[in-house]
């Protein structure tokens, strides 16, 4: 499947949840039909906040992307006038195209395009009014332009001659020769408008993962790393880059992971996002700020009971930021002098500026006006604009979808004197006189948070509650939303005080709802998928489970995943220097006490958690006489992308739990 967005090809696990509608051929399996939902890849605002542009993509008959996309530009002054799609082809063919960024005059738009071939997309100018015109001719991977403050140039990511697109979820090369022998490396890379000259900035050693440009537009900042991408994102460190002479300076080398990097309007400081987060792309952590020149890193937001997930300087004493907070979304300033936190909004729902990213605004220059893809469970995406929790809808283009689930609910329990909350997702056509079974689904990350927006096409069991499931969504400790502390809070832990979370929350649910006990089940796709393999070894609670590209053995893990780097910050110490730690958490040292039925799936192809893991849990099962099948999708990576694998997941997940859960005890079907 062809992505035009970098952001949307870093599916990170915070969204494997949440992504968008599953395609009609799973529809069969539910009550009733399944909507179909379009979605929308990225949005951005002009910085007049005259114009909104975003990036939709083209569907076929089943809902599924047909892997082109289509800009649309809006007037806001002129809400009632129909938007103007801007494009590389002047035939009006499908092509990819995104990776929109407005120039700072707000009268032309940068954007990738695929148009001339397929897969291979180039960098594109065009104007509000005009055609748009070439500006690369370049073999490889480009992503995320930025235009420089002066609107002379406009720089971006360009891998040259990669195999495939950037990103651990991707599906992997496969490995042959000397294994590591050739590195593609991401590189700072600068066009001049005038020229056209395309210069590569950083050096060809180091994988750029993010930047930023000076308020004056000399340097550029960005997160950088040496060595292959897909790992050494876990070790990144913040670089300057001079425009001139590509003189490279290091400013911070930071203990845990960073992101988000924003320059001051004054050029003396650099804000970012710092903390324990397990995956590229989805961010969490807490507001740093630091000399441009270099030196100590200040936090800003110490003690805030939120994850912030992204910042930009709304004036030169004060940043802006969204956060995770509590399960919902939210936003909110810090003064950069005093750490004073002022609340703007917070909702139960998603607001994003990319389709795969997490919490996130676009903001017009002058500080107020702004634009975001809005969804909840409730309602289906659509973009928004206006000052920030004031939006009014721009799109309409899904006002005749309609959720075919039930309601879902935020919900809070207490667990080792910690305050947990979770989303439970209530039986469609529910009926507080019957008792219902339960599935619990864990998210990915551990570094996310289960959100309360519009279900998505991978991994959607929100279909579940079309079953007649309640259906149930912690945020146990190691999640973001409660602050650093709650998320790092699962250090050197796995399996333990999260997993305990997990049950207290079922505790409370059928305490609270008409919940049978006796069937509950549990599911989850790559953290959540080692929680569920975890789970089954740890309680014959849950009557079966599904796991999705678990972990079944971190001491093998570690030697077979392609972002080993990941590890240490959640373990304590690499896996050669502390076994014990590693093998105390792993699922396979306890598979004897597994009695619950167990559906295994994975990718064949997945760097991020390698089908052996999967295969290794399942053999042992076999082995045992425990009901279980395995099933590894042909050439799909960590996220799951043929819509004929989706679907078949889905089927296979909505039969499992059908089967072992949906007979009332005493049955028939029961005792068999």
């Amino acid at each position: 499947m062809k992505q035009s967005s970098k952001t949307s090809v870093l599916i990170s696990l915070a969204f494997l949840l949440f992504s968008s509608c599953v395609p009609q051929t799973v529809s069969a399996q539910a009550q009733s039909p399944v909507p179909i939902a379009r979605g929308f890849h990225q949005v951005a605002i002009s910085s007049d906040a005259s114009h909104v542009a975003w990036v939709e993509p083209i569907l076929d008959s089943r809902g599924e992307s047909t892997g082109s996309s289509d800009i649309y530009i809006q007037d806001l002054k002129a809400p009632d006038a129909k938007p103007r799609r801007i494009s590389a082809s002047s035939g009006g063919g499908n092509a990819d195209e995104g990776e929109i960024a407005w120039s700072p005059d707000s009268k032309q738009l940068a954007f990738l395009s695929d148009v001339e071939r397929s897969g291979q997309f180039q960098l594109y100018i065009g104007g509000v009014g005009g055609a748009a015109h070439k500006l690369t001719n370049l073999t490889g991977y480009l992503a995320d332009p930025a235009w420089s403050p002066d609107g002379k140039a406009v720089a971006f990511l360009f891998t040259e001659n990669a195999p495939r697109a950037a990103g651990p979820l991707m599906p992997m090369t496969p490995e042959t020769g000397v294994i590591g022998a050739t590195i593609y490396e991401q590189r700072l890379t600068v066009a001049d408008l005038a020229t056209g000259t395309i210069r590569q900035l950083s050096p060809a050693d180091l994988y750029v993962y993010e930047f930023d440009w000076s308020p004056d537009g000399k340097s550029l900042v960005a997160i950088a790393a040496h060595g292959a991408g897909d790992d050494n994102w876990y070790i990144a460190q913040l670089y300057t880059f001079a425009l001139a002479s590509g003189e490279m300076k290091p400013v911070y080398k930071p203990p845990l992971q960073i992101a988000v990097p924003r320059w001051s309007p004054d050029g003396k400081s650099i804000a970012f996002i710092a903390g324990l987060m397990s995956d590229e792309g989805s961010t969490g952590g807490d507001v740093f700020l630091v000399p441009a020149s270099g030196g100590e890193a200040r936090n800003l937001t110490p003690e805030i009971k939120a994850s912030p997930s992204w910042i930009t300087w709304q004036s030169p004493d004060k940043i802006l930021f969204a956060e995770n907070i509590d399960g919902d979304a939210g936003a909110a300033t810090v003064d950069v002098a005093t750490g004073k936190i002022t609340p703007l909004w917070t909702g139960p729902e998603v607001v994003t500026t990319e389709a795969w990213g997490g919490i996130g605004i676009s903001l017009a220059a002058d500080h107020k006006t702004s634009a975001v893809i809005r969804h909840s469970a409730a309602h289906p995406p659509e973009v928004w604009a206006g000052p920030i929790g004031e939006w009014k809808q721009v799109t309409h283009v899904n006002q005749a979808v309609h959720p075919e689930w039930g309601e879902l609910k935020s919900v809070h329990w207490m667990s080792d004197g910690k305050r947990i909350q979770g989303w439970l997702l209530y039986p469609t056509n529910y009926d507080p006189s019957k008792r219902y079974p339960m599935v619990v689904t864990v998210h990915g990350g551990p570094g996310a948070a289960a959100h309360a927006g519009w279900p998505g096409r991978f991994f959607n069991t929100h279909l579940l509650s079309s079953h007649g499931f309640f259906v149930l969504y912690p945020n146990p400790r190691g999640s973001f939303g409660q602050g650093e502390a709650f998320t790092r809070a699962n250090v050197k832990d796995f399996g333990y005080g999260d997993f305990r979370d997990i049950l207290a929350g079922v505790d409370e649910v059928v305490k609270e709802r008409p919940v049978d006990n006796s069937r509950i089940g549990i599911t989850g796709w790559s953290y959540g998928g080692y929680m569920t393999m975890w789970a089954v070894t740890q309680t014959n609670r849950f009557r079966a489970a599904v796991a999705g590209a678990g972990i079944a053995n971190w001491q093998s893990y570690c030697g077979e995943n392609d972002i080993d780097q990941w590890m240490t910050p959640f373990f304590g110490a690499s896996v050669y220097d502390d076994p014990a730690v590693y093998a105390k958490s792993s699922p396979i040292n306890f598979i004897k006490n597994v009695k619950t039925p167990t559906l295994v799936l994975a990718g064949e192809r997945d760097g991020e958690v390698p089908a052996p893991q999967s295969r290794e849990f399942w053999h042992a099962l076999k082995a045992l006489g425990v009901e279980t099948q395995l099933v590894i999708y042909a050439g799909e990576g960590h996220a799951i992308s043929r819509p004929e694998d989706r679907a078949d997941i889905m089927q296979r997940l909505l039969g499992w739990f059908d089967r072992y859960l949906k007979p009332e005890p005493g049955s028939q079907r029961a005792a068999q």
